[in-house]
């Protein structure tokens, strides 16, 4: 995985917790949604990156 997309991906998750953690405590359910979309974007990122690697000849 390359520093770049591994950054951006762990950035995405981070925001993502961030986000549901504040949404569900000022009870924003937009914001909670908003965050575990956001969560999963990051998550498939590193999938993705993850298969790309196994792919790869060594």
């Amino acid at each position: 995985m390359a520093a770049d997309e591994k950054a951006q991906a762990e950035g995405e998750q981070v925001e993502g917790k961030v986000k549901k953690v504040v949404g569900g405590a000022v009870g924003n359910e937009s914001m909670k949604a908003e965050g575990y979309a956001e969560e999963s974007k990051g998550d498939l990122r590193v999938a993705k990156e993850k298969a790309r690697g196994a792919v790869r000849p060594k």
